[in-house]
C-alpha cells in the first residue's frame, strides 16, 4: 500500500513541476485562439503589435492533433503571441487566400511588424488602406515546443504564461 501511495505522489509531483509532460490532460481555460472572421479584423489585429500565427486548415483527422497543440501554445504564449486558426474558406475571404496559395494543407504562418506602405499608388480607392507585413512559414515541430524554438531563432519576445 504504501508504494502505490509513493508512485502517485511522485507522478502528482512530476505532474505538477515538469513543463514538457505532455501526457496528461492540462486544465488551458479558456480559449485563446482567435477566429478568423474577416480580413479587417485580421488586420486590426496585427496592429496590436503582437506576432500573429495562423493555422491555414481544412476539416481531417490530423487537425484534431493540431487544434490540441494550437490551444496549448495559444495558452502558453498568450498575450504576448496571437494564435488564429481559419479553415480554408476562399470564396468567403478571396483577397486573404489569393496571396496563400498552397496546395498542402493544414500550414501554419507567422504575420508579423505591419507597416503602412509608404507609396498608395495611382488609382487606389481612397478608404482602402495598404499595409506591408512580414510573413514567415511555421516549419518546425508542430508542438509547444516547436513554437518555442521558432520563437526564439526569430527574435519573437514572449513571456510564457504556463
Amino acid at each position: 500500500m504504501a508504494d502505490g501511495s509513493f508512485l502517485d505522489r511522485m507522478v502528482s509531483q512530476l505532474r505538477s513541476t515538469c513543463r514538457y509532460y505532455t501526457g496528461y490532460p492540462k486544465d488551458l481555460g479558456p480559449s485563446r485562439i482567435i477566429p478568423f472572421t474577416s480580413e479587417r479584423q485580421f488586420v486590426q489585429l496585427l496592429h496590436e503589435g503582437h506576432p500573429v500565427v495562423v493555422a491555414f486548415t481544412i476539416k481531417c483527422t490530423y487537425t484534431h492533433h493540431l487544434d490540441k497543440v494550437l490551444e496549448e501554445a495559444a495558452a502558453t504564449f498568450y498575450p504576448h503571441i496571437k494564435f488564429v486558426r481559419t479553415t480554408v474558406e476562399c470564396p468567403k475571404y478571396p483577397g486573404f487566400c489569393l496571396t496563400r496559395q498552397k496546395t498542402e494543407y493544414p500550414f501554419i504562418e507567422v504575420f508579423y511588424n505591419p507597416e503602412q506602405a509608404a507609396s498608395q499608388g495611382k488609382g487606389i480607392d481612397p478608404n482602402v488602406t495598404k499595409y506591408s507585413v512580414k510573413v514567415l512559414p511555421f516549419n518546425y515541430d508542430q508542438s509547444v515546443y516547436g513554437f518555442r524554438e521558432y520563437f526564439k531563432k526569430h527574435g519573437f519576445r514572449y513571456v510564457e504564461t504556463n
